[in-house]
């Protein structure tokens, strides 16, 4: 059952994403003096009063955009109100009423959608009167806020549950899956967003750096809930021209951290570079099953073949050499739901319950394989039995006689002879050593 959607909308800086950030309780949307800012349709389900609906930060309305992305921005907040069951009209209390907030009421009335005049940035009873004089634009009275300090909030969370009394409460069906996209800047993660949902639903332009936000993009397939996480395309960290693209890239690495499988995008057209090497190194530290995306294919020129290119990635990403690999060319669809399946087919993977049988007869036969030639300094690692402690990702706890002999060479041969033995060969294995006391 589809959530009542609640659209965010003003003009610039009047704090819309602050009022997200404060009404979800999290820092979902990136905040910055910089008017633009936001670009996308920034979501986030939130509970008001147990009423669960989704709340939807969009682009300032009448930016114009250092990129050239207004015409973009405009059409993300036509879709926005479009699709929306009630906005909230945001105003700033300290500015008064301004030729762009008349000209978005007007947008307002002409589409029927039903708003809460919202005015925002009300620190003291002094603002919070001059407030009044925005009961003009015909949507009543304002309900006063100040998102950064978070007054009013409760109010304001009751008059939008209020709003929407007539459509269902009821909680939102569980993703079954949520799969983060990274890669770096023009790989083509927004145009394969795009593609696995049907839908324009986030800005696609040349520009490099045109997606800021992670947008979390709900989206079902078969019946299923699946959740896409669309991130910021990642350059040298030498390279952040600004905050904003600070605050972007702390954005793609808590994307990673809570995502269950990620779609690693490499551009085909492309040498790998410093920045796909130091995400595939994120990936890994993360213990995260990844897809390696190859996208643009129909442009690579220079490439022989398919299993050309997995030998070349393998050398250039060995730490994701059990990643399987796709090769897609996004702007035309192709290939994109056998990568879901095989995303799926990953998750599964990766929560897989080993049978204490088959763990056992593993490391039984690990133990009785020599790595290595001759002795080592306190004697040969020995493994004596272990237990599965976790799924997502995959973790056995091993007992052994001494943990310091277990080297890093050691377990990189442990981890690839137990992934072929238990079936898990495309996900990642986390080993934990304790000595047997």
């Amino acid at each position: 059952m589809a959530l009542p959607v609640v659209a965010i909308l003003g003009r610039p800086n009047v704090g819309k994403s602050s009022l997200l950030n404060a009404l979800s309780g999290q820092m979902i949307s990136i905040v910055e003096p910089t008017a633009g800012v936001t670009r996308d349709r920034v979501s986030a389900i939130v509970n008001m009063n147990d009423r669960y609906v989704e709340l939807v930060d969009m682009g300032g309305y009448g930016i114009v955009d250092s990129d050239a992305l207004s015409e973009h921005i405009e059409y993300q907040i036509h879709r926005g109100i479009a699709t929306a069951n009630l906005a909230l009209f945001v105003v700033d209390a300290r500015d008064g009423v301004m030729p762009l907030d008349v000209t978005i009421a007007e947008l307002l009335r002409k589409s029927g959608l039903k708003a809460l005049l919202v005015a925002n940035k009300c620190d003291s009873p002094k603002q919070a009167h001059q407030a009044g004089e925005f009961a003009r634009l015909g949507f009543g009275e304002p309900v006063c806020v100040s998102a950064t300090n978070n007054v009013n909030k409760a109010g304001l969370m009751e008059r939008i549950a209020e709003s929407l009394e007539h459509l269902p409460a009821a909680a939102p069906e569980q993703e079954v899956m949520k799969i983060a996209l990274v890669g770096k800047r023009n790989a083509g993660k927004s145009t394969l967003i795009n593609a696995i949902c049907g839908q324009e639903r986030v800005i696609v332009s040349e520009i490099p750096g045109t997606t800021r936000d992670a947008v979390d993009v709900r989206f079902e397939k078969d019946g299923r809930v699946f959740m896409a996480i669309d991130t910021a395309g990642v350059r040298k960290k030498s390279s952040l021209a600004s905050d904003i693209e600070f605050y972007s890239y702390t954005r793609v690495l808590r994307s990673v951290q809570r995502a269950d499988v990620i779609l690693f995008l490499i551009d085909a057209t492309l040498k790998i570079s410093q920045v796909d090497k130091k995400l595939g190194h994120l990936i890994g530290e993360e213990y995260k099953p990844c897809i390696l995306v190859v996208n643009k294919w129909d442009l690579a020129k220079d490439v022989a073949a398919t299993d050309d290119y997995a030998e070349y990635l393998g050398k250039m990403l060995p730490g994701l050499r059990h990643a399987p690999i796709a090769f897609t060319t996004a702007k035309d669809a192709r290939n994109v739901q056998s990568v879901l399946d095989l995303a799926t087919e990953l998750f599964k993977q990766a929560s897989t319950q080993i049978s204490t049988g088959k763990l056992n007869k593993a490391i039984k036969m690990l133990a009785e394989e020599r790595m290595g030639g001759g002795r080592k300094k306190g004697g040969h690692p020995k493994i004596f039995y272990a237990t599965q402690v976790a799924t997502n990702p995959i973790s056995l706890l091993l007992f052994v006689n001494r943990p310091e002999l277990f080297d890093e060479a050691y377990q990189r041969f442990a981890i690839g002879r137990l992934r072929e033995w238990l079936d898990i060969e495309e996900v990642p294995l986390r080993l934990l050593l304790r000595a047997r006391r």
